[in-house]
């Protein structure tokens, strides 16, 4: 008999701060001849996963194509409206959500956010409709129920669009300046980034910003940016010939030597070192791969 055995972390964070992010409502839509477009705002933020179909969503500026499977968030307050196509009418469930922000771009200034979840949506589908199940039926502690599968497809989200939005509850500002700092080092970790650099974008000081990530992420931008640094030259190492000098210049390492010291110190064996080792893993499965075929 063989068993497996995982122990929960009691020491992580959850990302989904559920003492200010709360549901308020959910509804469904499906375009008609009565639909009307005019553009309105929430005091809430509104979280739509299309169902069917395909149209626009159109704010005070720009029109931004939308589709099947796509999730769309609106920040509260930002004046917004859903067009739909004729030909394919759009259906899509729709949340209520107090306390979330969504931050995309650089900026963080958008007020909206699209998560493309054409992979895995089935999964996505799943919990939003047992959401709505348990909201039409209004069993004994439905609103528990209903509040943690806000989480889980809130933390689904966070996964899949780990490089195109970040989620943070509205009520902390401290929260919203350090995912900004954090979405843009994602963007932008190959280029010389100073830690003046980053406060600027999240227009406050350094000493500031620096005590504003780590207690939002538990550790420091500049830690959070080697770490970025390192998981890219992960993939370089193993995928192409570069040399360590290439690398480290590639990734904005001050040189060679630095990328080696960092390298070392959050994995534990030299840069070449894992490429060797990587290489060999490699030749193995090939080996055996062929010694089945």
């Amino acid at each position: 008999m063989s068993t497996s055995r995982y122990v929960l972390d009691s020491l992580a964070t959850n990302p989904v701060d559920r003492s200010v992010t709360r549901l308020l409502y959910v509804s469904t839509a499906r375009y008609s001849a009565e639909w009307h477009s005019t553009l309105h705002t929430h005091p809430c933020a509104e979280l739509f996963f299309i169902t069917g179909g395909c149209g626009y969503l159109q704010l005070a500026s720009q029109s931004i194509p939308i589709t099947t499977s796509d999730v769309i968030t609106v920040n509260s307050n930002v004046e917004h409206t859903e067009v739909s196509s004729d030909e394919l009418p759009l259906e899509y469930i729709v949340l209520g959500i107090d306390g979330l922000e969504a931050v995309a771009g650089d900026s963080g200034e958008d007020g909206y956010s699209i998560v493309h979840f054409q992979a895995n949506s089935e999964l996505l589908l799943f919990y939003l409709n047992n959401l709505l199940k348990e909201i039409e039926s209004k069993q004994p502690g439905y609103n528990t129920v209903c509040q943690d599968l806000l989480e889980v497809v809130l933390l689904l989200l966070m996964r899949r669009s780990q490089f195109t939005v970040t989620f943070v509850p509205s009520s902390r500002k401290s929260s919203r300046e350090a995912a900004i700092v954090r979405r843009y080092i994602d963007n932008h970790f190959k280029e010389n980034i100073t830690l003046d650099d980053l406060a600027a974008v999240a227009h406050v000081s350094k000493y500031y910003l620096a005590h504003l990530f780590r207690h939002a992420y538990d550790t420091s931008p500049i830690s959070y940016l080697l770490s970025c640094r390192i998981q890219e030259s992960l993939y370089l190492l193993t995928e192409t010939d570069l040399t360590l000098s290439e690398i480290s210049q590639m990734l904005g390492f001050s040189s060679p030597s630095y990328f080696s010291q960092s390298f070392r110190r959050i994995q534990g064996i030299s840069p070449m070192q894992y490429r060797m080792q990587n290489r060999q893993d490699k030749k193995l499965i090939e080996k055996k791969g062929s010694n089945k075929s």
